[in-house]
């Protein structure tokens, strides 16, 4: 970022913030790798040289500056790992030297310092070693690891805590999706679902875990739908017409959500008998895009619970995580599309009515135009609004 005297003196008015740090002078490329870590696997930002605590340019020498210019060198490429290429530009304020290190959001993270092998995201003004949520993010963003590959504790056998493997779920799976039935097969499940990359030593990965698992939730309990119908238009309502937990596989949660919609939402009347159902006010064929494409498309790394809303005037779908890979709202409009969840995709459009990569965005305003797309980068979360229609 090329900033000017104007530009900069406004940077260093607004203080330090998690796209700004100040520094009086530079010690020592240990300590500057961090830094550079820390902005990398966040969103990037700059670090101004020459700026004290108390936001006062004091500025820094001509001999300090080629000294730093070499120090930043090394840190970037000797002290962290991936390297990392910052840019610097040395401008005068109020006749002081200062140095500007512009670092990029990093595109192959995890970044980490070299001596300390640690992990370092960014948090306000301040930094701190990354989680092992966070890692696991930064893994599945750089395509590295897939959170739904990852192994869990759930054993294949049935056991006192309710769980193991759902059988009827599993021989009707491998029928519909092999046109034969498991049990000519010769094969044990336990194998077949090894084959499938959906357990290994004895117990279910993560996505084995949600599709046919007898109780996915005893050990990922943040994995289910919350769905809550309000009178209003605010969730800060005292008072609600209807609440639901949907557990169980993600079938079952689909199959609850849905209905719970139905539940909640109008039946406007068509042409034809006063005894018919008429149809929903917002589209069945959209509601079932929306809520398939939100299980199978959120961010399984994060330790919440999917949201479902209805308010009076409108229908709310919160999923956990932002568009992963630089995918913005317009790129899914037209189609594109990022796989977050390889194994529970390739497994449940099997199971559920998913109409295919890229299509389902598109297939929604199809059927119900009245709705919009909000990707949120910092609460890292994605919602789909569908405006009600006949509504009072």
């Amino acid at each position: 970022m090329n900033l000017d005297y104007t530009n900069i003196k406004a940077e260093i008015e607004l203080g330090e913030d998690s796209s700004r740090q100040f520094k009086v002078q530079l010690t020592d490329a240990n300590e500057l790798a961090k830094d550079l870590c820390a902005f990398s696997n966040s969103f990037g930002g700059n670090i101004f040289v020459g700026i004290n605590d108390a936001n006062e340019v004091v500025g820094i020498s001509k001999e300090q500056l080629a000294h730093y210019n070499q120090l930043i060198s090394n840190a970037a490429s000797n002290n962290i790992h991936p390297q990392v290429y910052p840019v610097t530009q040395t401008i005068k304020v109020d006749e002081k030297l200062v140095l500007i290190i512009t670092v990029l959001k990093g595109i192959r993270k995890p970044y980490n310092t070299k001596k300390s092998n640690l992990y370092y995201v960014k948090v306000g003004s301040d930094k701190r070693v990354a989680s092992t949520e966070e890692l696991l993010r930064m893994f599945q963003e750089s395509n590295m690891l897939y959170v739904d590959e990852s192994p869990t504790e759930a054993l294949l056998t049935e056991n006192e805590k309710g769980n193991g493997i759902n059988l009827a779920k599993f021989y009707s799976y491998y029928e519909k999706s092999r046109g034969s039935e498991f049990l000519q097969t010769g094969i044990p499940v336990e194998k077949a679902l090894e084959n499938m990359n959906l357990a290994g030593n004895g117990k279910f990965n993560f996505a084995g875990l949600l599709l046919f698992s007898n109780n996915p939730q005893f050990y990922k309990p943040y994995c289910i739908i919350r769905c809550v119908s309000y009178y209003n238009n605010s969730i800060s309502d005292d008072t609600f017409i209807d609440k639901l937990d949907c557990i169980g596989t993600l079938d079952d949660q689909f199959k609850a959500a849905m209905n719970f919609l139905k539940n909640n939402l109008k039946h406007i009347q068509q042409q034809g008998s006063f005894n018919q159902n008429g149809s929903l006010e917002i589209s069945e064929k959209a509601l079932e895009e929306a809520v398939v494409n939100t299980l199978l498309h959120r961010d399984y790394s994060k330790n919440a619970v999917i949201r479902l809303f209805v308010f009076s005037d409108r229908v709310e779908i919160i999923s956990l995580g932002s568009l992963p890979n630089h995918l913005t709202v317009e790129h899914i409009l037209n189609g594109n599309s990022v796989i977050r969840n390889p194994i529970i995709v390739s497994h449940a459009t099997k199971i559920l009515p998913y109409s295919g990569i890229g299509s389902g965005i598109p297939r929604i305003l199809q059927n119900h135009a009245s709705t919009s797309f909000k990707d949120d980068k910092d609460g890292e979360q994605f919602t789909i609004t569908m405006q009600r229609i006949g509504v009072d």
